[in-house]
């Protein structure tokens, strides 16, 4: 079992059941999946088949290195001439996690990548959507350990969201403090 299971069992399921009265430790919130979502529209904007063609590559290496599993790319539903984009091409990639994979992902999120992140003072609570789901940004793909800083030709973001079974925003924001999530208040 790992870290965040057993913090989670021994720490945040009292805590939470203190704090909201639930009846039974199964009506206690848990993270259910992350989502990690990469928009590279911008970055293949203009450019030929064959450089947009190893961008998109590089990218989804990247983000299966993240995520320990594979990418599927989106594509553009609609054009639109301002932004260079056609109907049907490729603009992002995204991946989601669950079980095992999620747990070992966002416990090198919360103690490795947000520690190691320029002039970071803790996540902002307007993440957190009305449903308990908290969604943020990071703004350089190398501060994660899995990507070697000297193989990176370009530096993009992404976002993450984790997705909870909370059914309020307050619930939702205390599930992630007591994990250990850094949360400004």
């Amino acid at each position: 079992m790992s870290y965040l299971n057993e913090k989670y069992n021994k720490e945040v399921v009292p805590a939470m059941i203190k704090k909201f009265s639930y009846k039974s430790r199964m009506a206690v919130p848990k993270i259910d999946k992350v989502m990690i979502n990469c928009g590279y529209g911008r970055l293949i904007a203009g450019k030929t088949k064959d450089e947009a063609k190893k961008i998109q590559e590089a990218i989804a290496r990247d983000i299966a290195l993240i995520a320990g599993q594979k990418a599927v790319l989106t594509k553009s539903r609609q054009s639109i001439s301002s932004f260079k984009i056609r109907e049907g091409q490729e603009i992002g990639c995204k991946t989601t996690l669950r079980r095992k994979k999620m747990v070992d992902f966002l416990e090198r999120v919360i103690n490795v990548t947000l520690p190691r992140s320029r002039d970071f003072q803790g996540l902002s609570a307007e993440g957190m959507d009305k449903f308990g789901n908290y969604s943020f940004g990071i703004k350089e793909h190398i501060a994660f350990p899995e990507v070697s800083p000297e193989k990176v030709n370009f530096i993009f973001g992404f976002q993450i969201t984790i997705v909870t079974t909370a059914e309020s925003k307050e619930e939702g924001l205390e599930l992630l403090k007591l994990i250990g999530v850094p949360i400004k208040s």
